[in-house]
């Protein structure tokens, strides 16, 4: 029956023609924009990890309730036994120690005067040991514009943007004017080794990276950090490995009173992330619906015309003996064959598109411009195992929909007639 289905679909264009460009068309979109917002999604979150909350983020409470402020003043203190108790306690992750710190740049002229200032986001990592894993998450040699990465205490990048607008020469000395953890003023002479860009417009407005012990020592930080990022080491943000983790830290025994003890955040909980990720994906379902709907509406219209065509052929069937239910039931199956083939071919050319956006990307550097959202400037597609079959959902849904409505009529059909309209 299938083999007689089909071939009545490849030998009657008019009857497969509007309805397979219908469903591949419609596959396409939803592929293609399924896989775009994958790609935001996860460039979002992976930027987000990177440079702020890591998959998994350990603070102390009094630090992590005020967070976005960045108050080292509430920063974990023994970092350096804590770091070593984590990475023996969970290996399946990487650890590192970071300080996140803000102040003004200030640019000497040749008499020691100040010729320019800027604020400055400053990011404190490991950067000199050998071991360390930090270039490599922050991608600091794909980032590098001008000059090196730091070699040697006392050296820092800045990114390129803050170096052009204050007039920054490699090896120039430029002095960081903040306060220290215990809130006094301090002053600390810096010499730039090189300009860096990370494509995320929000960070290259005015960021300086430096070594941790150097800001540790500038800040009178001393075995103290911001924050304690973990890792997973597939390289991609997972909820329930992380909640998991998470879980088990926070359940450990310790005061519950102890403002300074320490705790344990996924990358969902932090920065209102998880409401945002959750939104989208409501947005991805929604349009997939939306998409399911047109689909059905068009190919039930595309139903209607084609039975009015079809009016003999039905009615021959039926004469013959054949029963209104199989009759509807092969209907179906026509529209799922039809929605079968023009799913493939409308998700071969949706991933097609996707692969290549996931390549290449589109810049959009010129909207991000006062941007806030850590986010790359250049968005790509990302192509996941739901891809493949994302597209299935509204193609044979659609086609079953359509089909099962156009063919209702066929119901209302008058056996007494058919012996009339078979004479016309």
């Amino acid at each position: 029956m299938i083999k007689f289905l089909i071939k009545g679909l490849v030998r009657d264009r008019s009857r497969s023609l509007f309805p397979l460009l219908t469903v591949a068309i419609g596959v396409f979109l939803t592929v293609v924009f399924y896989c775009w917002m994958q790609g935001i999604v996860g460039d979002m979150l992976q930027t987000t990890a990177r440079f702020e909350a890591g998959h998994v983020k350990v603070m102390s409470r009094a630090y992590a309730r005020e967070a976005d402020q960045i108050p080292n003043d509430l920063a974990l203190l023994g970092a350096g036994k804590l770091l070593d108790e984590l990475r023996r306690d969970h290996p399946s992750l990487t650890w590192t120690s970071r300080i996140r710190f803000g102040g003004l740049l200030d640019v000497p002229d040749e008499k020691g005067e100040t010729k320019a200032q800027a604020p400055v986001a400053g990011l404190a990592v490991d950067l000199l040991s050998h071991s360390s894993s930090e270039p490599g998450i922050l991608n600091l040699a794909g980032g590098l514009v001008r000059g090196r990465l730091p070699r040697q205490r006392g050296e820092i990048l800045v990114s390129d943007d803050l170096a052009g607008r204050l007039g920054l020469e490699l090896g120039g000395t430029v002095t960081l004017i903040g306060s220290s953890m215990y809130g006094s003023l301090i002053t600390a002479n810096f010499t730039l080794a090189g300009t860096i860009r990370f494509g995320v417009q929000a960070i290259d407005r005015g960021m300086m990276v430096a070594d941790l012990e150097d800001v540790r020592l500038a800040l009178d930080m001393q075995d103290a950090a911001g924050e304690v990022l973990g890792f997973l080491h597939g390289g991609f943000y997972d909820d329930v490995q992380a909640g998991r983790l998470a879980g088990a830290f926070n359940a450990l025994p310790r005061k519950a009173d102890d403002p300074f003890s320490p705790v344990m955040e996924t990358l969902r909980q932090q920065s209102g992330l998880g409401d945002m990720v959750d939104m989208m994906n409501t947005v991805v379902g929604a349009l997939v619906a939306i998409f399911v709907l047109a689909m059905c509406v068009v190919l039930w219209n595309a139903g209607l015309m084609g039975n009015i065509r079809r009016y003999g052929e039905i009615g021959v069937r039926l004469a013959m003996g054949e029963a209104k239910g199989r009759v509807y039931r092969s209907m179906i199956a026509e529209s799922l064959i039809l929605g079968f083939i023009g799913s493939l071919i409308g998700t071969a050319l949706g991933l097609v598109l996707a692969y290549v956006l996931q390549a290449n990307g589109i810049n959009f550097g010129s909207l991000f411009e006062k941007a806030t959202l850590l986010m790359s400037t250049s968005m790509r597609a990302r192509v996941t195992p739901v891809s493949f079959v994302i597209g299935f959902v509204p193609g044979l849904l659609a086609t079953a929909a359509g089909a099962s409505i156009a063919g209702l009529g066929l119901f209302k059909r008058q056996t007494s007639r058919l012996l009339k309209e078979l004479e016309a």
